[in-house]
């Protein structure tokens, strides 16, 4: 067991050895640029459409479905903004619909498009008690001028899973023929198999750094024939969807860290699921603990709880003071802490919410590890319950 005990990966997970390996080669002396012509470029560009390939039949697309793009961000908001421009082009209104448990990538997106785009309105689907999208919400605020719907295929705080194939079914059924589904699966990656999660949904986002590889490496999926407007022009890269040169380190990174993860994936989610099990089943019996969304499907990497009577910010102070990487799974603003809005959108009480925490794993957490975290947060909620 290391000395650090790193419960944090659907934040970032940490590195995967091959992922350095594989990147290496694009990480010093000349990296030709892909748009060239020269034998440096041509490597460059070989490396990048051999990366294509590779995350092509890893996510169920086609390469030419593919862009890359730098990280989950810039992925989803590609999507949203990208798909709404291009359906402005034949309406006077676009309606943005997404659920309210959507990362932030997602929802900000939405909303600057209504705040700066005339015509362009957002629409909220509501969830249940466990943060699962409600399907008659969705269909309420489904209309003519709906331009896309954006449901994430796994909650990156609860890691509760989505109705993907519900949703794609009841959007696909209206009567509107251009509106278009996306999903953010950057937390799905991890933990599902993309080409059967997500082979209903015409827009996917996946990001590499949640993965074991590199930051700032993504890609957007854009099956054939769905209608996505460039955010950022220039230079024609990506069929013309998104300007600027491509980091074949990046891309090399991101289909490395797919490649192992489809390999691994059967065995990390049994051994893993045992281990949230256990978890899970502690955290229940601490003073005030409750897991949260218990009745949901839910992916194994992910332990969410919270717990009355104390804040996140005193759990996880005192957490790292004992080598404990943990978050709250809540945003941040000058530096003052700001209630979950998922955990909002699921009805959870907001004094209950401020003492939330996530606990998330990866493919490298062992039974020691939960079990040493077992201890050091027993320690923790006892002491704050006992006024230190």
């Amino acid at each position: 067991m290391s000395e650090l005990l790193y419960f944090d990966h659907a934040a970032s997970a940490p590195r995967r050895e091959e992922v350095s390996d594989a990147m290496g080669r694009w990480q010093h002396g000349v990296v030709g640029n892909p748009s060239g012509s020269h034998r440096a470029a041509r490597e460059a560009r070989r490396a990048i459409e051999e990366a294509r390939d590779e995350v092509a039949a890893l996510v169920g697309a086609a390469p030419g479905e593919v862009i890359f793009t730098a990280g989950g961000t810039e992925s989803c908001h590609l999507a949203v903004v990208g798909a709404t421009s291009h359906h402005r082009r034949h309406h006077d209104r676009s309606e943005v619909v997404v659920s309210r448990v959507e990362h932030h990538a997602v929802l900000d997106a939405a909303q600057q498009l209504a705040r700066d785009v005339a015509g362009v309105t957002v629409r909220f689907v509501e969830v249940d008690r466990d943060g699962v999208c409600d399907l008659e919400s969705l269909a309420q605020q489904l209309s003519a001028n709906t331009a896309i719907v954006s449901v994430m295929a796994v909650n990156n705080e609860t890691g509760v899973r989505q109705p993907l194939d519900a949703v794609s079914a009841l959007a696909h059924s209206h009567q509107q023929s251009d509106l278009v589904t996306h999903s953010d699966a950057v937390a799905a990656a991890p933990w599902l198999s993309l080409p059967v999660v997500t082979a209903s949904v015409d827009l996917v986002s996946i990001c590499a750094h949640k993965l074991g590889g590199p930051v700032n490496s993504g890609a957007l999926i854009v099956r054939h024939g769905v209608g996505v407007d460039a955010v950022t022009p220039g230079g024609g890269q990506e069929r013309g969807r998104r300007g600027g040169t491509l980091d074949v380190a990046a891309a090399v990174g991101l289909a490395t860290a797919l490649r192992a993860t489809a390999r691994d994936l059967v065995e990390v989610n049994e051994r893993v699921g045992d281990l949230q099990r256990t978890l899970a089943a502690a955290c229940a019996l601490l003073p005030g603990g409750r897991v949260t969304a218990e009745g949901a499907a839910r992916v194994p990497g992910t332990v969410h709880v919270t717990f009355a009577g104390v804040a996140s910010d005193e759990v996880l102070f005192l957490l790292d003071q004992a080598g404990v990487c943990a978050s709250a799974a809540a945003s941040c603003s000058s530096g003052a802490a700001v209630s979950s809005h998922v955990l909002a959108a699921m009805g959870v009480d907001p004094l209950r919410a401020r003492g939330s925490l996530r606990l998330s794993m990866g493919p490298d957490t062992t039974a020691d590890e939960v079990e040493a975290l077992i201890a050091i947060l027993s320690r923790v909620v006892y002491a704050l319950n006992e006024g230190g």
